[in-house]
């Protein structure tokens, strides 16, 4: 089949999709996004994380026949060009990345959380993380890094106000 839809602002297409395929897939292998990272292929980890119509879901668990006319947006759509996001600067900052695997899935909760709670509290960011598993830390840089973004975005609202 041929699937038609919206990939981070542009109208795009990938041909020859099998229905049962994941989104994960399309993405990365047809579409030569490479941000989204296969991992459990279960919607346990995360890091397969994208925006579905403005909501974050596990490209890993969307069969690919299910985003046919809809609007995804991706961690690559994050950024502005080569402008990084306020949540990428400041995982980058704060040292929140480590091998890189979980970061895309986090980097995609974490801008979703800050766009619904722009003040969130420590437990309103690990319950927000909660479905985002990383390997590689404590935690804690990732917990500075979302409170740095948090910062910084409520800053930029006070001063646009």
């Amino acid at each position: 089949m041929r699937l038609k839809f919206t990939v981070n602002g542009q109208p795009r297409e990938a041909d020859d999709v099998w229905e049962g395929e994941s989104l994960l897939y399309v993405l990365r292998e047809r579409l030569g996004l490479p941000g989204s990272k296969n991992a459990c292929e279960q919607g346990e980890c995360g890091s397969c994380t994208i925006y579905l119509d403005g909501v974050p879901a596990c490209s890993c668990l969307v069969a690919a026949g299910q985003a046919e006319g809809r609007e995804v947006r991706t961690v690559e759509g994050l950024a502005d060009g080569e402008k990084l996001d306020e949540v990428q600067e400041a995982f980058v900052e704060a040292g929140a990345v480590q091998c890189g695997f979980c970061t895309p899935g986090l980097l995609v909760q974490t801008h979703d959380l800050l766009e619904r709670k722009p003040n969130p509290s420590d437990a309103e960011i690990r319950e927000s993380l909660a479905g985002n598993l990383c390997r590689c830390t404590g935690y804690e840089k990732i917990m500075d890094a979302v409170r740095l973004a948090a910062r910084r975005k409520h800053a930029q609202r006070k001063a646009h106000a």
